[in-house]
């Protein structure tokens, strides 16, 4: 299972993983690579090592001396690979694909002409077209065309609760907004905060507002923002979704003290674990988290459900929000296309599939359910993959949608929403405003 700082670095590197103004025209393909050997970037952390399995497994394929060509992996530690990425996509020895975060990541690079649009070659090839999950695959996609294979594991956001605490006040995990509402009010009333939230941080408040947006909404409204429309963000859902997020805050929902808590040094775990807050809106690592902080909760205590619908609203329930897993694009002047296909569609086989359990991931392929049992914790790992397989929607993560450049401000006008610092009408000026 990713940790959470894991997550954040990757929302990190994001920001400064493209610039429009650095990227110029690069070389022909492969260049980069050992004896005409096709290059492929991946991002360097534990997790590279299924990723080098598969060039080996590939370069003593069938599928390889068909086509006459090999992978060599050049691994990035994990710090240094935006930059080194955005050098390389600028240079003569770009490679040929590469590691990302899909969406907003890889904006700049598509428009720039430096991408190969995958769509019509995933629609032909059975295995690519059938061997993801549909919801992740759209995730990594921009105006609705296929800049990306899925190579992860994926990273949905869900809201935990503390079973034992709803089982001594006899709460149920809410569906409805207006079961939330009822939930927080009689938590309040025995003197137990109901969500923790880590807003030191940030990136966890962004989590509510997603969800929001969403079930306010429906994904279409976020969806005009991540392809390049700023004027989406004047949809009445984001308004909508920023004065009920005002309400929770004004209402105590998170407590008098969450813009001190952070979630990276374990303050927001901590008070969910030990029972001073009921719920955590949080990414799927916070299982990870607990268990290896809290064990004993984690293993006792520690439910999960999907965050509930918005009475009147569009979106459906079993949409979501996350981290849909990260994707390997393709350099349009890639000497070998052929070749570099023919190596994606291992992502989606079942020995694939397997390394990636096996690391405690959970796999956007289509067929992983089976696979499951033999997860760290196989409920958990079902709940994941069923959630997200059968979601309509899933939405990347505004701060890896986005464009680089709208990422920080963007997350300091959400911080000012919920500080107190800004009205939801100034929020949402403010948003529409980042260019």
């Amino acid at each position: 299972m990713e940790s959470y700082s894991r997550r954040w670095l990757l929302g990190a590197g994001a920001t400064t993983l493209v610039s429009a103004a650095g990227l110029t025209a690069c070389g022909s393909g492969g260049s980069g690579g050992s004896g005409g050997a096709l290059t492929a970037l991946v991002y360097g952390d534990d997790e590279a090592k299924i990723q080098a399995a598969a060039v080996d497994r590939f370069n003593a394929s069938a599928a390889a001396r068909r086509t006459k060509g090999r992978i060599e992996l050049q691994k990035v530690p994990g710090s240094e690979y935006p930059a080194k990425l955005r050098t390389a996509m600028g240079s003569p020895g770009a490679p040929d694909l590469f590691f990302n975060w899909g969406g907003g990541s890889v904006k700049a690079y598509k428009d720039a002409g430096q991408l190969v649009d995958l769509t019509d070659a995933i629609a032909a090839d059975p295995v690519l077209k059938n061997g993801f999950l549909p919801s992740v695959l759209a995730a990594g996609a921009l105006g609705g065309r296929d800049y990306g294979i899925p190579m992860r594991g994926m990273q949905p956001v869900i809201l935990f609760y503390n079973k034992s605490l709803f089982a001594e006040h006899r709460l149920r995990p809410p569906t409805t907004w207006d079961q939330l509402l009822d939930n927080n009010a009689r938590l309040k009333k025995a003197g137990i905060t109901p969500f923790a939230l880590g807003g030191s941080d940030i990136w966890p408040e962004l989590m509510w507002l997603e969800y929001l947006v969403d079930r306010i909404g429906g994904p279409e409204v976020f969806d005009r923002v991540k392809n390049g429309d700023p004027a989406g963000w004047g949809d009445p859902a984001v308004l909508k979704a920023a004065e009920t997020v005002r309400q929770l805050i004004d209402d105590g929902a998170f407590g008098t003290g969450f813009s001190s808590v952070a979630y990276t040094n374990g303050g927001a775990p901590a008070l969910f674990a030990r029972g001073r807050a009921a719920m955590h809106l949080m990414g799927s690592w916070e299982y990870s988290t607990q268990l290896g902080k809290f064990p004993g909760f984690a293993r006792k205590d520690l439910g999960w459900c999907a965050f509930p619908r918005y009475e009147g609203g569009a979106g459906d329930i079993r949409n979501v929000v996350g981290n849909p897993t990260n994707y390997w694009s393709v350099n349009a002047r890639t000497s070998d296309k052929d070749t570099v296909l023919a190596f994606l569609r291992d992502c989606a086989s079942e020995t694939y599939a397997k390394a990636l359990v096996a690391g405690g991931s959970i796999p956007a392929t289509s067929g992983a359910a089976k696979l499951l049992a033999a997860a760290p914790n196989p409920e958990f790992a079902a709940f994941q993959y069923q959630m997200v397989q059968q979601a309509p929607a899933f939405t990347l993560s505004w701060d890896q949608a986005v464009d680089p450049a709208v990422q920080t401000p963007m997350l300091t006008e959400i911080d000012k929403l919920f500080v107190g610092k800004s009205s939801p009408s100034r929020f949402v000026s403010a948003l529409q405003g980042l260019k």
